[in-house]
Parts: structure tokens; sequence; C-alpha cells
């Protein structure tokens, strides 16, 4: 999973902020490397895939709403997708005061 190819693909296809955008693409990362969608589905993970399925998440859902709603149906069809739901997004600001 190429994440900056992913970050941009989501800016273009849903917005949202920076820090949405690395939180679900972190996420999405994460996930393909658990090698969990290819076991489950039979393919690997894909920014095309991804996009595909966060665009059939209900109109006017932000972007971690649409990754959230996503894996909330993986995991009621595989189980086991609980583990990458979005919970918290750092926003640039709060990024960077830590820094």
């Amino acid at each position: 999973m190429d994440r900056k190819r992913l970050e941009r693909t989501l800016a273009e296809e849903f917005g949202g902020t920076a820090a949405e955008r690395r939180v679900v693409a972190r996420a999405a990362s994460d996930l393909a490397d658990s090698g969990k969608p290819s076991t489950d589905r039979g393919h690997a993970l894909s920014v095309p895939g991804v996009v595909r399925h966060l665009s059939d998440a209900p109109d006017g859902s932000s972007l971690v709403e649409r990754w959230n709603w996503w894996m909330g149906a993986l995991e009621t069809a595989y189980g086991g997708y609980d583990y990458f739901t979005v919970r918290f997004v750092e926003d640039d600001e709060e990024a960077g005061l830590r820094r």
C-alpha cells in the first residue's frame, strides 16, 4: 500500500483534513500489512479498492466516517477489523505542539 498515493487520492476523492487523510492512510497501510484482506477476501488491499469501498459509504459522511463504516461492514462479515477503525485524529496544530 502506497500511503502517499492513498493520501493524495483521498484528498481528490473525499477531501477532509491532512490529519484525517494521514490517519486513514496509516490505518489502510496497517490493514494491508496485516494480510487480513488477502486472507478474508482473496485479494490484497489497493488504493483503487479503498476508494471504491469508501465511495459506498452513506452520502455526506466524512472521510473518517467512511473508513469506519467500511471497517464496520468488514467486522460484521469477517470479524477482526475493529482494530483498524479510527478512534482519534490528532489535528495538525496538536501534532505541532508535541514536536
